[in-house]
């Protein structure tokens, strides 16, 4: 069983997915930090000087705070429509690849052809 397991970690899926959740920590701390410190404080500007943070219904004792929920709900839109775009780029810079790798693989010339032709000849002469 541990022999299963060292052979499971080393082909490298538990580190391609540790690699994932590290990178994806990182990147919705860069977009958090788009929405929290931009683009929520523009959208205050345009509601003229508004903060969906502050954003609440009272009443009696009991404070109803809907701003933080807009907020995250504008939160996971930001966070949905970047993740979408990173995806889109990072599925264009495969398919270039996989381009490039295609345009190697073409048809050998006739003289490497006539070579591989005499080549196995040769051995089967053996």
């Amino acid at each position: 069983m541990w022999e299963d397991f060292k052979k499971f970690a080393i082909q490298g899926n538990v580190m391609d997915l540790a690699v994932a959740v590290v990178i994806g920590a990182a990147f919705g701390k860069i977009v958090g930090s788009l929405v929290n410190n931009i683009i929520m404080p523009l959208v205050g500007i345009l509601l003229g000087g508004k903060s969906f943070e502050k954003l609440y219904y009272a009443y009696e004792d009991t404070k109803i705070e809907y701003g933080i929920f807009i907020q995250s709900i504008v939160d996971f839109f930001i966070i949905a429509i970047s993740i979408f775009v990173f995806i889109k780029i990072l599925g264009s810079l495969k398919q270039k690849k996989e381009e490039e790798i295609e345009e190697e693989e073409e048809e050998p010339t006739a003289e490497v052809a006539l070579l591989v032709e005499i080549r196995d000849l040769l051995k089967n002469q053996k």
